[in-house]
């Protein structure tokens, strides 16, 4: 249900997966930012980082259901063509 949302609304499993990977990016820069602010600081810090860390396996996952949406409807889109008495 999700899923065929995002595709429709023209969100792209490669997108999401690409933003997964960039989630990552972002966790290690902000955990080594975390160790360089002083120490009254540094446990919102890392707490950002963990957060932030949390992020890459939803994306990496919706991107994959966007992706089977993505495989669903071109199949569709085939045997739609393939249907049709002029062709």
């Amino acid at each position: 249900m999700l899923s065929s949302l995002l595709y429709r609304c023209g969100l792209r499993g490669w997108l999401l997966h690409i933003t997964s990977l960039s989630s990552i990016g972002l966790c290690i820069t902000l955990w080594i930012r975390a160790k360089t602010v002083d120490q009254d600081e540094r446990g919102n810090a890392e707490n950002r980082a963990l957060f932030v860390g949390l992020w890459p396996p939803m994306f990496w996952l919706i991107g994959d259901a966007v992706e089977r949406q993505e495989r669903h409807a071109t199949r569709a889109r085939g045997r739609a063509a393939r249907a049709l008495p002029w062709r």
